[in-house]
């Protein structure tokens, strides 16, 4: 447990010394195209309504994992508030979102995502709302989808609690940035290679500080997950750990 707590509070150190000066969280305000901001907002809305529908379920009949829900959301909204610059109009920071998708599904990420996303865009100004929804597909849809799916393959295929959970998490926040990648691509296509040319510079960017911080971010994840399976004692999270 000792080693556990040390290997934790390294961790954690050494995403506080990362450079934090920044001016967006994801893509920033007004940086996207109307029609695109507009295009990734409707698309993330089935989401989020299966998201709320799952999230209601906890809050009237698991009540007793509310405290695990506001868990994993504190554990998004400091991660994520981590960051570093990168692409212009962008930045690089973890996700955080790989913890809740593992415990409590993919689609109730995306209401806890939209909620930290909307409260750093109005109180830290990070992000934006008109790039909400972006932000949101990239970070709370497709960074659990790939956390959450990959949790799953790998734990039924035998593998190690602590591994799986490392690669869901450092995967899932590379799905986030890939993501990102593709939707500034779409709407800055580079005038001679097109789309294509503007995805390998945007990726070979966020590259330099993203694969860092996800590897960064899968092992904080694995340590935080096996802390909650040590203090299990009393069984209040039920058969959301899995051992």
């Amino acid at each position: 447990m000792r080693e556990k707590k040390k290997a934790f509070i390294f961790v954690l150190l050494l995403l506080c010394i990362t450079p934090s000066i920044s001016n967006a969280m994801h893509i920033m305000e007004g940086f996207l195209p109307v029609k695109w901001a507009i295009f990734w907002a409707i698309i993330t809305l089935p989401f989020l309504v299966v998201g709320i529908k799952r999230v209601n379920k906890i809050f009237t009949e698991e009540t007793n994992k509310k405290v695990l829900l506001g868990l994993a959301g504190g554990f998004v909204f400091v991660l994520s508030a981590l960051k570093i610059p990168s692409v212009t109009g962008s930045c690089s920071h973890p996700t955080g979102v790989g913890l809740g998708a593992i415990l409590f599904g993919p689609t109730t990420m995306t209401v806890v995502g939209i909620i930290v996303l909307l409260f750093q865009a109005l109180l830290l100004a990070h992000g934006g709302l008109t790039t909400l929804g972006a932000n949101t597909f990239s970070m709370a849809v497709i960074g659990p989808l790939v956390s959450y799916g990959l949790f799953k393959f790998f734990k039924k295929r035998g593998a190690k609690t602590s591994v799986a959970v490392f690669i869901a998490a450092c995967l899932g926040d590379l799905a986030t940035y890939v993501v990102t990648s593709i939707q500034l691509s779409l709407a800055f296509p580079d005038p001679v290679a097109g789309f294509a040319g503007s995805m390998a510079k945007f990726l070979s960017v966020f590259a330099v500080t993203q694969i860092p911080l996800a590897i960064v971010e899968g092992i904080l994840t694995s340590i935080v997950y096996n802390l909650l399976i040590d203090y299990d004692r009393e069984g209040v999270l039920g058969n959301e750990i899995i051992k």
